[in-house]
């Protein structure tokens, strides 16, 4: 397990080998970004979308989270911290395609799932609950059609769920829908099998995640 000794170690071999075998690259991006790609992604240690996409420095703009959730639109006093990346990368920097990223064995998801945290305090579950609230129709769609039990196929459902949740969510922001609209800005959905390592993708038309070979 990485401590942050490890991590500093890990530095040494970048700014070695990774920085100046790049460093082209690295003086290139001191002048700005221009990623063409927004991934939204889950926090979860195990999903680093650099890495599942060998991306090089640049080349994707990241913003993660617990579950990979998008927040609706909405102009409510309050840090919208998703919102407000949201904004800079569509609004500022321009990319043209958007990328929900989810993934299986979701501790979020999972959460949502059981809501083994419902109605814990801050500090105890109750941010997380608040947070994965976004998740409850969803839910209730989840259990109709499942049961209420704690299957591998139940989490997977839910898990994928989210992604459509999250890019429906991404349409309530009205500068995501023009430029979606207007063919400059496209959204997908995908979902990472941690225990194969394999990608599905969403066919938004069927609604059903397919793995990408």
């Amino acid at each position: 397990m990485a401590t942050f000794a490890n991590m500093l170690e890990g530095y040494r071999r970048f700014r070695s080998t990774g920085w100046t075998n790049q460093r082209a690259r690295w003086e290139q991006l001191a002048d700005g970004q221009s990623p063409r790609v927004m991934v939204i992604a889950c926090s979860d240690s195990r999903v680093d979308p650099t890495e599942i996409f060998d991306a090089d420095p640049g080349e994707i703009f990241v913003v993660r989270n617990v579950a990979a959730l998008v927040p609706p639109f909405e102009t409510s006093p309050g840090h919208h911290g998703v919102s407000a990346a949201l904004e800079f990368a569509v609004q500022m920097l321009g990319v043209e395609e958007i990328l929900v990223l989810g993934h299986g064995l979701c501790g979020g998801c999972h959460a949502a799932l059981t809501q083994d945290m419902h109605g814990a305090p801050p500090g105890e579950g109750g941010f997380i609950a608040s947070w994965i609230s976004l998740l409850d129709d969803a839910r209730a769609d989840v259990i109709a059609r499942y049961g209420e039990n704690r299957s591998r196929d139940v989490g997977r459902a839910m898990e994928q769920a989210a992604v459509k949740v999250s890019l429906a969510n991404l349409r309530t922001f009205p500068w995501v829908r023009e430029k979606e609209n207007r063919n400059v800005l496209s959204l997908k959905g995908a979902f990472f099998a941690i225990s194969d390592g394999k990608l599905h993708l969403l066919d938004e038309q069927t609604g059903v995640f397919t793995p990408y070979e």
